[in-house]
Parts: C-alpha cells; sequence; structure tokens
C-alpha cells in the first residue's frame, strides 16, 4: 500500500463530494458534475494505490467501484432514462460486489445472522416507495432493492470470514446512502438529502476501496 498516496486520493475524494454537495445546492450543475467525478475518480485511484489490484478479491471490487463511477455519472442527468441507466449501473456493481464477498469467503452463521434485519428493512423500504414508484420502475426498483440487500449480507458474511471490517462498514454506509436517492429521486421530497446521501455514499466507496486491498483472497 502506497499510504500516503491513498490518504491523498481519500482526501480528493472528500473535497470532491463536499464541492458536490455544495455546487448542487446551488444550482450549480456544470460544476456539481465536474465535482461528481473528481469524488468518483478519487475513489478509484484510493483503491489503486491501497493495492486492491493486487488480488482477484481487490480486482473484483474494483469492477464494482468502476461501475459504480459509471452510475454516478448517468444520474447527473435529470431525467427519468438518465436515472434507469444509473440504477442499472449501481445494480451490477452490487452484482460485482457480491461475487467478490462470496469468492473472498462466506461464514454461514455470519451471513444468516444479518439477513433477517437487512431482509426486513428492505420490505419496509419496498412498502415506504410502493405508492411513488411509476410502473416503468417497478420491477427495477425491486431488482435493485434486493441486489443490494444480498450484497450487505454477503459483505457480514465476508467479514465473518476474515474479510475487513471496512467490508461491512462500506456495505452499510452504500446501503443508507441508497435511501437519500430514493427520497430524492422516487419520494420527490423537499429535503435536500444529499446535504447527508453523498458524505455516506462516497464515505461507503472508500470503505470498499481500502477495504478490498487488507483482504486477499482465499
Amino acid at each position: 500500500m502506497n499510504r500516503p498516496a491513498t490518504i491523498v486520493f481519500a482526501v480528493i475524494t472528500a473535497v470532491g463530494c463536499m464541492a458536490l454537495v455544495y455546487f448542487q445546492r446551488m444550482g450549480w450543475m456544470q460544476m456539481a458534475a465536474l465535482a461528481k467525478l473528481l469524488a468518483s475518480l478519487g475513489f478509484l485511484a484510493t483503491a489503486v494505490s491501497a493495492g486492491a489490484l493486487r488480488h482477484r478479491f481487490g480486482q473484483i471490487v474494483f469492477a464494482g467501484l468502476v461501475l459504480s463511477m459509471c452510475g454516478d455519472l448517468m444520474l447527473i442527468g435529470r431525467s427519468q432514462q438518465n436515472f434507469l441507466l444509473g440504477l442499472g449501473s449501481f445494480l451490477l456493481a452490487h452484482v460485482a460486489y457480491i461475487t467478490a464477498f462470496v469468492t473472498r469467503g462466506q461464514n454461514r452463521r455470519w451471513a444468516l445472522t444479518a439477513a433477517a434485519p437487512v431482509v426486513a428493512m428492505a420490505v419496509l423500504v419496498l412498502y415506504w416507495l410502493a405508492p411513488h414508484m411509476a410502473s416503468g420502475l417497478a420491477i427495477t426498483v425491486r431488482m435493485y432493492i434486493a441486489a443490494i440487500s444480498l450484497m450487505l449480507i454477503t459483505a457480514f458474511g465476508a467479514r465473518g470470514a476474515g474479510a475487513s471490517t471496512l467490508i461491512v462498514s462500506g456495505a452499510l454506509l452504500f446501503f443508507v446512502s441508497d435511501l437519500s436517492v430514493a427520497m430524492q429521486r422516487i419520494v420527490h421530497t423537499e429535503f435536500p438529502t444529499i446535504i447527508w446521501g453523498l458524505p455516506l455514499y462516497y464515505g461507503g466507496q472508500l470503505c470498499l476501496a481500502v477495504g478490498a486491498s487488507h483482504s486477499s483472497s482465499q
């Protein structure tokens, strides 16, 4: 691990995230797009500098990070088509993370213990979103919630098999951050959920980026 470079790239991600929140709140969307690109490239650079590409587990996590960055860029647009494309990219990112966590190894007891509260939360989220979902979104959103729930469960399973605690932290932060996206894009709340959602999202990606480098494949 190149620790100084990793710290620098993590700071760049944090600065990009703060700038993104500020620019979006000000309505400066072109500047917000640049800040989002900077923050997303930052977590990719963090993963590389931390050594995630040196083994199979980290390589698969890195693929998920790349797909997440693609989703970030697609969500810059405000249309429903952009939202669906972004959702699809993040869905593939979660498939990559699930693959990585399963590849790392699973502790069945840890995974089953996590499954009950995670599934309960997923059901509550679906119940909350149901009245607000357009018919064209329903199937995609259900698939996405299933994927991110399985991602979180397998993250706990990987932790039980010896993966870094950062893996679970990253998965949890990602899971919670998606509630802010749902509130903004599906429920259409007036509260600026990006204030807490974006920091949680980028924090989660940084945890996954660094956590992948701490765990070698079995």
